[in-house]
């Protein structure tokens, strides 16, 4: 019975309900890996594989007089992943499914374990929209069971991020997505490195915290030189410049830890919120 289980949740189709407040499933499943999933998604897929991304199910469903509603149930390489692709897009109403969800009205989206799901509604009705809250209840309840989430994040400290700021990946394309630092990766990310980014103050005067969790001190130490080499070739002071906005940027390493502020107002803040992480991090150097 425990291996009939077992094979049963190894199939995606396993987590999909058939029928949900009347829209019925129609058509074949569509399914996508690594290799075949820009097929599906084109000019994203990329995204998806930068979080180690597994399998993809898309099921489509029909209900007369209704707009159609598409599920795409991702696999990723662990609940780290699945974390860190929710983390791409948090703009959005919070709603309680899953390990966190954002409702854009025609737009769900949650995570839960090594599990992220995008419901999407190709017109939005205030019965598509009861429908894809009761597909993701039903869906979040199928998976069983939560995953933990990357410890990284916890190293924030408290009040430094706003509200849905927190983004977690692992390679310069994702974080030249969220913050542009440069096209070449002078902060010598991979996929073996974790990272968070937080966006910090408000629109048009913000600043931006990174850090990043390196293989080990001597990958952090070489990552740290080679930003400074070409990030701060005109610093003040070691790990601090001033760029042509006027605004600050400070670098510091720590263990197999490297903290980066972006566009601080002041010398003095950039150096304050570099202490504060590292305040955290000492204990995990």
């Amino acid at each position: 019975m425990a291996q009939s289980r077992t094979t049963e949740k190894n199939d995606l189709r396993a987590f999909l309900p058939n029928e949900i407040l009347g829209w019925k499933a129609a058509g074949e499943d569509l399914r996508f890996d690594p290799q075949t999933i820009f097929d599906y998604i084109d000019g994203g897929g990329e995204v998806y594989r930068a979080y180690n991304f597994q399998r993809l199910l898309a099921r489509r469903f029909k209900k007369a007089g209704q707009p159609d509603i598409i599920a795409d149930f991702f696999e990723m390489g662990s609940s780290y992943d699945a974390f860190g692709v929710f983390t791409q897009d948090l703009e959005g109403e919070d709603c309680p499914i899953g390990q966190g969800c954002t409702d854009k009205g025609g737009l769900l989206s949650f995570w839960r374990d090594r599990y992220f799901v995008s419901l999407t509604a190709e017109d939005e009705t205030p019965e598509a929209k009861q429908a894809l809250r009761a597909m993701g209840k039903h869906i979040a309840a199928a998976i069983g069971k939560d995953g933990p989430k990357p410890a990284l994040v916890d190293l924030v400290p408290a009040g430094m991020a706003a509200e849905k700021s927190i983004h977690y990946f692992h390679n310069h394309l994702i974080l030249n997505y969220h913050f542009f630092v440069s096209d070449d990766n002078i902060l010598m990310l991979d996929q073996k490195t974790e990272v968070v980014l937080v966006r910090m103050g408000e629109k048009g005067n913000r600043s931006y915290l990174l850090l990043a969790s390196y293989a080990d001190a001597k990958k952090a130490s070489q990552s740290y030189a080679s930003f400074g080499k070409a990030y701060l070739p005109d610093a003040v002071e070691p790990g601090l410049v001033q760029t042509e906005d006027k605004k600050w940027t400070a670098a510091r390493v720590q263990g197999k830890f490297m903290t980066v502020v972006f566009n601080a107002p002041t010398a003095a803040a950039a150096k304050d919120w570099l202490a504060k992480v590292a305040e955290k991090t000492q204990e995990k150097s």
